[in-house]
């Protein structure tokens, strides 16, 4: 049997989404800022959940482990590191749990634990998205040292990993009503064709003799007998 294009389709975007969520949390690039006063023009300080680089437009040098307790002691920070990992972590789950379900080594997948495992994929992307659009929504208020704030990669990156789980893990939890209509999904009624063991006889003939195939003799016979017989009866009356 082949495997449910709504499988393939969760299956597909549940991993790209998982890397997409682990680049989004890992890199620093969760905001930038430009135009520090007091600092070279070119300088962009990227700010990301775990570290802080000081990078330079025209000579491309990269200085990391930065330190900014403020910023690191923000509540959505460590919110965020929180919903990320946890994310991630389910993400894992999930999948393994709806390859189990999905079973392409087999004949019939088990919908029900595919589609708990899309149940979780969906909640993983959910995870992934509050986080993102929280800290894109309050990122200008978060401590900076300049007021040139702009949105990093990583949050594009983390939409777009979110989206992807979300879309996917629904898509894998309709296999949760398999058993709308009383039957499943992949059950189809089926015609067993009995077949006779033994060969059936074949027809008799009965053969009507014709009025033709009687003999003059025999037509002579009769009407002796019926006139002897019709005198007989007026003899009596």
């Amino acid at each position: 049997m082949r495997t449910p294009g709504i499988f393939i389709f969760g299956m597909v975007l549940a991993p790209c989404g998982w890397i997409l969520e682990l680049t989004s949390t890992v890199a620093p690039a969760w905001r930038t800022i430009n135009n520090i006063p007091g600092e070279s023009s070119d300088l962009v300080l990227q700010q990301g959940l775990w570290d802080i680089c000081r990078t330079f437009t025209s000579s491309r040098d990269i200085q990391c482990n930065q330190q900014d307790t403020q910023y690191f002691s923000a509540q959505i920070i460590q919110i965020a590191r929180g919903l990320m990992l946890s994310s991630l972590i389910l993400n894992i789950i999930a999948i393994g749990v709806a390859a189990v379900g999905v079973r392409c080594w087999t004949e019939n997948p088990h919908w029900t634990v595919a589609g708990i495992g899309g149940l979780l994929i969906f909640i993983s992307g959910v995870l992934t998205i509050i986080p993102v659009a929280w800290y894109t929504h309050i990122m200008t208020s978060i401590f900076s040292a300049s007021t040139d704030v702009r949105v990093g990669y990583c949050l594009v990156l983390g939409f777009i990993g979110g989206i992807m789980e979300v879309l996917g893990g629904l898509v894998m939890s309709i296999g949760l009503c398999r058993r709308c209509g009383g039957r499943k999904r992949d059950e189809r009624p089926r015609a067993f064709a009995v077949k006779s063991t033994r060969d059936p006889s074949p027809p008799h003939r009965v053969t009507v003799p014709s009025i033709s195939s009687i003999s003059g003799s025999s037509i002579s016979s009769i009407l002796s007998i019926v006139s002897g017989y019709s005198l007989n009866i007026i003899l009596d009356l």
